[in-house]
């Protein structure tokens, strides 16, 4: 079994995916405050 070195890995990858799911949390999190100030406003 290789030695393992810490900090060696590559992470890029996993930084893209959690950037995309920052990035998607962040826009359904908008949506749904849309979404709830449309209710209010409409008394729907």
């Amino acid at each position: 079994m290789a030695e393992h070195k810490h900090g060696t890995m590559d992470i890029s990858e996993h930084e893209k995916t959690f950037d995309g799911f920052i990035r998607w949390t962040i826009r359904v999190a908008a949506v749904s405050i849309g979404v709830l100030i449309f209710l209010a406003i409409f008394n729907s």
